[in-house]
């Protein structure tokens, strides 16, 4: 029962995450740009803004300008947190390749250096007053999520050590559709049901934010809108829409004022094409050649 439990809840876990995952990412993707805002200075080429890209996501380049403390730990917390789940990649894959043997003993020194990091972090969230007063609730319980799968995880290794061959066992079966039991350590069960919870919340919590930079105007737009107009896909629908009434409007106006041209004049003094009869007609009676306002006794 307990396999059968834990294997049903990693289906529904791997479910929820990658759901997660593609919602996210197209939720990004049809985010609208309408203006072009790079963060200057910023490059002028789009080979530029790769570079800019890539130096966000592997060092942190603008935090490491912003601040060198935070770089730091951010920078070594999520280095270590990726050496850490490479390092548990050998529980998926077999035969395990050669680079996940290798980096076996860097995995638990990064473990340790993930729980100092995470410290670090979080102490800053309670010390500084500034970031005490913007942090929410949320913000703690994701560090003490993660902060709690690091301990429970080295705990497993130097407290209550698994049978990590049955534990492998137990996940290639799920992969393969072949569930085989999984050990009853209380430890262990803790720990994957960290796991567990830490896949549901991934998605829809402030965790995923690593693939925002891909998709932020301020990252990945060159700065060159005197060369290039920057025209985002919708607005140039609208463009296109109201250029096609402008010029449909255009055109009855067209039409219609070349109706008016061939319509026939009503009759009247041939001498006068306007249709109305002699002047003079409209002159009050007396002198033709003076007004009736200026004539005089």
């Amino acid at each position: 029962m307990l396999t059968v439990t834990f294997a049903l809840l990693f289906y529904a876990a791997t479910a929820v995450l990658v759901g997660g995952l593609v919602a996210r990412l197209a939720l990004y993707a049809e985010t609208p740009a309408p203006l072009r805002i790079p963060t200057t200075p910023a490059p002028t080429t789009k080979s530029g803004v790769a570079l800019r890209v890539a130096s966000e996501v592997l060092v942190f380049y603008s935090l490491f300008r912003s601040n060198k403390w935070i770089w730091l730990l951010g920078w070594a917390m999520h280095i270590a947190l990726l050496l850490v789940v490479l390092r548990h990649l050998r529980y998926f894959l077999e035969p395990v390749p050669q680079w996940v043997v290798w980096i076996q003993p860097l995995g638990i020194y990064a473990a340790y250096a993930l729980i100092v990091a995470l410290i670090g972090l979080w102490l800053r969230r309670v010390i500084i007053d500034r970031l005490r007063h913007i942090s929410s609730v949320s913000d703690h319980l994701m560090l003490a999520l993660l902060l709690a799968i690091a301990l429970s995880g080295l705990a497993i290794k130097h407290l209550q050590p698994t049978d990590i061959v049955a534990v492998k066992e137990f996940f290639i079966g799920l992969i393969r559709f072949n569930w085989q039991p999984l050990p009853a350590d209380a430890l262990l069960l803790g720990h994957l049901s960290l796991v567990l919870l830490l896949m549901v919340i991934f998605p829809f919590s402030k965790l995923l934010h690593a693939p925002g930079v891909f998709f932020s105007p301020t990252r990945n737009q060159p700065d060159n809108p005197r060369e290039q107009r920057h025209l985002a896909p919708w607005a140039a629908a609208i463009e296109r829409q109201g250029n096609s009434a402008s010029a449909a409007s255009s055109n009855a106006a067209t039409a219609n004022g070349a109706a008016r041209a061939d319509s026939p004049k009503a009759p009247g003094n041939p001498g006068n094409p306007g249709g109305s009869d002699d002047q003079s007609s409209n002159a009050a009676p007396g002198n033709s050649g003076q007004p009736a306002q200026g004539r005089q006794s």
